[in-house]
């Protein structure tokens, strides 16, 4: 039995052509099928719809009243079922991601770049904060995906880790007699230290590996922007805790120092957020792709 959206599509094609064989052939059917599908929609209006002369058929008055309200829906509907395909096809739509300052500029860029290239269509909404602003941001709506720092404590977040990463500290030329010899914690907490501010889940990670061992830090400062850390340390304002990853252009060219330690830091990661809970948009999905594809084929990581 054909659905009532059904039955109101072959209505709107027989009020368009006028004809039962010409809808028939138009909706790949047998006329008796469309024949017996206006009928039944005629029973269950208990209403005329047509009326059937030698050359065909014409609407009814009360045909021509629901051919004007059906065929709007049902153009309503195809025009929604375009836009569907369009947001499937990429060739429409929003890319909603919420990042750091510098996982931005040393992590998300060339994917940026990437997706923009072979999707130009899709617009992007980047929000910017630390990692539990951008938690918020992912809970409420306002972004479909987070790239941030890892580990991250939240058992309705998917979490696809996307680059290993090490937390070290450097120093300028000033402190370059200290690195002589691995230094051990007790030692580099005597240290004029730099640190991002507390609520960085950069700085919560290296504080909490820290305590493990029985170390508390008080910094000497305290930052807002992970390229201050860089530069305060070059002009020998103190060790700075940074990321080696996100350092290489300023320990290649000599502007800082890594300082050894006796004990490394256990590296983490960085990588995707999403709920559980909510499908990925179109977008959102051949993004993570995107980046997943470059992590498989370059850090042996995957979905």
């Amino acid at each position: 039995m054909a659905s009532k959206l059904d039955l109101y599509k072959i209505f709107c094609k027989v009020g368009k052509t006028n004809s039962f064989s010409k809808a028939a052939e138009s909706l790949y059917m047998t006329q008796p099928a469309v024949s017996q599908a206006i009928m039944q929609l005629e029973r269950d209006l208990d209403t005329r719809l047509f009326k059937r002369t030698p050359k065909g058929v014409t609407l009814t008055l009360e045909g021509e009243l629901l051919f004007e309200y059906a065929n709007s829906a049902i153009n309503l509907i195809d025009a929604g079922e375009e836009k569907i395909l369009e947001f499937k096809n990429l060739t429409t739509g929003e890319l909603k991601i919420g990042v750091g300052d510098t996982i931005s500029q040393h992590f998300l860029l060339p994917y940026l770049e990437d997706f923009r290239h072979k999707y130009p269509k899709i617009k992007f909404h980047i929000v910017n904060g630390t990692t539990l602003e951008l938690s918020s941001a992912l809970k409420s709506g306002e972004v479909d995906i987070i790239l941030c720092n890892f580990p991250l404590n939240d058992p309705t977040f998917e979490q696809i880790p996307c680059m290993d990463t090490h937390d070290i500290f450097v120093c300028g030329e000033k402190f370059k007699y200290i690195l002589s010899k691995p230094l051990s914690f007790k030692e580099l907490v005597k240290l004029p230290l730099i640190f991002l501010e507390p609520k960085s889940n950069s700085r919560r990670y290296v504080e909490n590996q820290l305590k493990s061992k029985g170390i508390t830090i008080a910094p000497e400062m305290e930052l807002g922007s992970y390229n201050l850390l860089l530069e305060f340390a070059k002009i020998n304002l103190g060790i700075a805790c940074v990321t080696r990853e996100f350092s290489f252009s300023y320990l290649n060219s000599g502007l800082l120092y890594e300082v050894k330690l006796e004990e490394e830091i256990p590296k983490r990661s960085i990588g995707i957020c999403f709920l559980k809970s909510v499908p990925l948009s179109p977008a959102s999905t051949r993004f993570v792709k995107i980046i997943q594809g470059d992590s498989i084929g370059n850090r042996a990581l995957s979905l």
